[in-house]
């Protein structure tokens, strides 16, 4: 009899082993799904911050230039497909064509002297360039972290709790195809 409950008793243990570390893993994971959407919130937060910078920056510049109307649209639609993106490959690309929209803008600045000596003109610029660095900054804590949980639920024996659990991969946030290229710059020479 007592052989028995050893037995029983082994088995119990086991089982309960089982459960803790099962719970165990079930809590990291949920931990580390929420530091991805956590790090994600602070990218999607210094996004916010360049876009609501936006509208400033093209009043300035529509002050001074008010016939570069493409420009504007551009920018505007750029903004709009920003703040409209779904996770981080549509922020990704829409990030993307804002870059290229502002790029164009702050080069048609160049155009105008006294927009470019303008105090407000100056602040605002200093001021997406610092939003700029702080996307930097976040886009990288963010893939960190994705790469942090997505190791996480590939490794062993996390991967069998991760599967069973509904954890699935997570995207990075990658630059888009077109900004690996090197922009070409013409200066109208030959």
């Amino acid at each position: 009899m007592s052989r028995t409950w050893i037995v029983v008793g082994v088995v119990v243990l086991l089982v309960l082993g089982i459960a803790a570390m099962g719970v165990g893993q079930y809590n990291g994971l949920v931990q580390a799904r929420e530091g991805v959407d956590a790090s994600w919130a602070q990218v999607d937060n210094v996004l916010q911050r360049r876009a609501d910078l936006i509208p400033n920056l093209v009043e300035t510049v529509r002050g001074y230039a008010s016939h570069e109307r493409e420009i504007f649209t551009q920018v505007a639609d750029a903004r709009s497909r920003l703040l409209g993106a779904r996770g981080p490959e549509e922020a990704a690309e829409a990030s993307q064509a804002l870059d290229s929209a502002l790029g164009r803008l702050l080069a048609i600045a160049e155009n105008y002297p006294q927009l470019r000596a303008s105090e407000q003109f100056t602040r605002l610029q200093d001021e997406l360039a610092g939003t700029e660095n702080r996307i930097a900054v976040e886009r990288r804590r963010y893939n960190e972290t994705v790469r942090d949980y997505n190791a996480r639920i590939s490794t062993f024996p996390t991967n069998l709790f991760a599967g069973m659990f509904g954890f699935p991969r997570r995207e990075y946030f990658e630059a888009d195809v077109g900004a690996r290229e090197v922009p070409r710059v013409d200066f109208g020479g030959e």
